[in-house]
């Protein structure tokens, strides 16, 4: 029986987020630097976007660069930075071309302005596409998020503008990057065989179901995409009560 007939259309998750790990092993044991493994990855991108368009999953988070990421050799951040100017404009326009909508969250503004522009131009451009939504996180962290997210809503408290009775999960949530507009995460698929979740969507994956794979980013494709998700369906979610 092939994949896609082992999957159930009528329990799909509505968010799957990705931590894409592996590149600098993948490029390593090809006797490559690390940035090669970065630089043959957008085909692993692609692959996962058609998979929730083919099977109609409405969000897709993709963990692009972390807000550790930043402590990484000077060299290798450079290289990364270089990448992302040399290839961004293409990869977003090949997504764009797919009826994607592009949201990005994190720290973008640490990030060379030519970035910025880019991200920003393709979040501009994508808003009215209707075909899925694609959640970049760079310059990602999930504990400077809630953090950010108290001290606004300290602020607004201190000022008279919120009230203490007015803070609730809800109204938290419009203060995280991804406010109320981005679906609560039900799948993390984690790469590289490594099993954590890397400081992401803390918050927002509460509940979520947590599926590690020994494969390399680079190699990841819709076959393993859709093993993923048929793994996630056998499981039974209990979101904290008993079944």
């Amino acid at each position: 029986m092939k994949l896609l007939e082992q999957i159930d259309l009528n329990s799909l998750p509505n968010h799957v987020a990705i931590i894409m790990d592996g590149n600098g092993r993948w490029a390593e044991k090809r006797g490559k630097l690390r940035t090669f493994g970065h630089e043959n990855s957008m085909n692993s991108v692609i692959d996962s976007i058609n998979s929730c368009k083919e099977l109609g999953i409405s969000y897709i988070t993709l963990y692009v660069f972390s807000s550790e990421n930043w402590n990484r050799p000077k060299k290798e951040i450079d290289d990364l930075i270089h990448l992302f100017h040399e290839k961004l404009k293409h990869s977003l326009e090949e997504i764009h071309n797919k009826n994607v909508k592009i949201i990005v969250i994190g720290e973008i503004k640490k990030f060379p302005i030519m970035i910025q522009d880019k991200l920003l131009f393709f979040i501009k451009k994508t808003k009215n596409n209707t075909s899925i939504t694609l959640v970049l996180a760079i310059s990602y962290g999930s504990r400077e998020e809630i953090l950010r997210a108290t001290k606004i809503i300290a602020k607004k408290v201190y000022f008279g503008e919120l009230s203490l009775k007015d803070i609730n999960f809800s109204s938290f949530q419009n203060y995280l990057y991804t406010t109320n507009k981005i679906p609560d995460v039900d799948l993390i698929i984690r790469t590289s065989g490594e099993q954590r979740i890397s400081n992401f969507l803390l918050w927002q994956s509460a509940y979520a179901e947590l599926y590690f794979t020994n494969i390399l980013w680079p190699d990841f494709r819709k076959k393993d995409f859709f093993e993923a998700i048929i793994n996630y369906q056998k499981r039974k979610r209990r979101f904290g009560k008993v079944l």
